[in-house]
């Protein structure tokens, strides 16, 4: 059983929380949080012990009637594994406590890479988490393109990739991020900290990625075109992300049009926060010419790198193979949608109904 504690329990964190709490192999010890806001009290709910991750802040949490366990050194100290989901920038302040206390310890997609010894996405290069101290998942953009890049890769070979990411300005809860009413080039320098990001996962390959920000919560939206090094049909391609478990390709005639059917589409399939762990392929939108193709995903920006830090832990530790970790990370999550209009799988559904 990995001991693992969760240093941040905000919209990342409290996700991950959940995940790991829901594994049979691994036992969630403790979340630090700065302050006894709701989320806090939530994780009291749910029966996380909860640390100090600002020592100086201790008796906020107990004015505030949130029983606390300790500081966060000692939950440190205590883990097997740290998984921090603090803000961006925090990560990285945070690794010399890791250090310390000599515990592994996983960081997000906002720190730069070199906070880790690997950057990582469970479909593509699971294996090079092996043994590894620190490990960075990769960014909720990095993640979904990895997710098509990888079986195209191995089907097909890749030329090259390009991408248009129209991205959320902010997430729900954020209200101070924007724009409000704008579209912005983000950044308006090209290409876009996005390709050199994916390139972390995949050294060789050639990508090239534009940014826009746009008044919106709820998910990312990219424009994909790769050339492949193979002639393929759009129905081989469609065929080929069909099978990957991660990726729901959606069916003509749902009527899902855009990313807030999307977010109804989980809401109303009990999806615990309306979380959509999956890319989301609209499956008309797949075109091949020639050896390009072309296709429209949404990404829920919240929500799809919280099965990649769960297999991340296994990588580490050694503890399963590549299949077989991710395989048991998607039956104890609920993650399948399977490609007709019934939506979720007969096995999601079974994960839905034990819940």
């Amino acid at each position: 059983m990995i001991r693992v504690g969760v240093n941040g329990y905000g919209t990342i964190g409290k996700r991950v929380a959940d995940a790991v709490h829901a594994q049979p192999d691994m036992e969630l010890i403790g979340v630090a949080k700065t302050q006894p806001n709701f989320e806090a009290h939530t994780a009291g709910e749910r029966g996380y012990p909860m640390y100090a991750a600002i020592p100086e802040r201790s008796p906020l949490f107990s004015e505030a009637g949130v029983d606390l366990a300790g500081e966060v050194d000692e939950l440190v100290a205590k883990a097997d594994i740290i998984v921090d989901c603090t803000p961006s920038g925090i990560g990285a302040e945070n690794r010399e406590l890791y250090e310390t206390h000599h515990t592994p310890a996983i960081f997000q997609g906002g720190e730069d890479a070199d906070v880790a010894d690997v950057s990582f996405n469970a479909r593509a290069n699971f294996d090079a988490a092996r043994d590894a101290d620190y490990v960075r998942v990769v960014s909720c953009n990095t993640t979904g393109l990895s997710r098509i890049i990888a079986p195209l890769e191995a089907e097909y070979g890749v030329e090259k990739v390009r991408a248009t990411l129209v991205r959320r300005g902010g997430d729900p809860g954020q209200n101070s991020r924007g724009p409000i009413n704008d579209i912005l080039p983000n950044p308006i320098e090209i290409p876009s900290h996005h390709g050199p990001d994916v390139k972390t996962i995949f050294p060789g390959l050639e990508i090239d990625t534009l940014g826009l920000k746009v008044p919106a919560t709820l998910m990312h939206v990219h424009a994909l075109n790769v050339t492949l090094e193979d002639d393929v049909t759009g129905a081989h391609v469609r065929q080929l992300l069909e099978g990957e478990n991660r990726v729901y390709v959606i069916p003509e005639g749902m009527g899902i049009d855009g990313a807030g059917k999307l977010m109804d589409f989980a809401l109303d399939a009990g999806r615990p926060r309306g979380d959509m762990w999956e890319n989301c392929v609209w499956g008309e939108s797949i075109g091949v010419n020639g050896r390009d193709l072309y296709l429209f995903q949404a990404i829920h920006q919240q929500s799809d790198v919280i099965p990649e830090n769960v297999d991340a832990i296994r990588a580490m530790f050694d503890t399963e193979d590549q299949q077989d970790s991710m395989a048991l990370t998607d039956r104890t999550l609920g993650i399948g949608i399977s490609g007709d209009p019934s939506g979720f799988s007969e096995q999601a559904r079974a994960e839905f109904a034990d819940d």
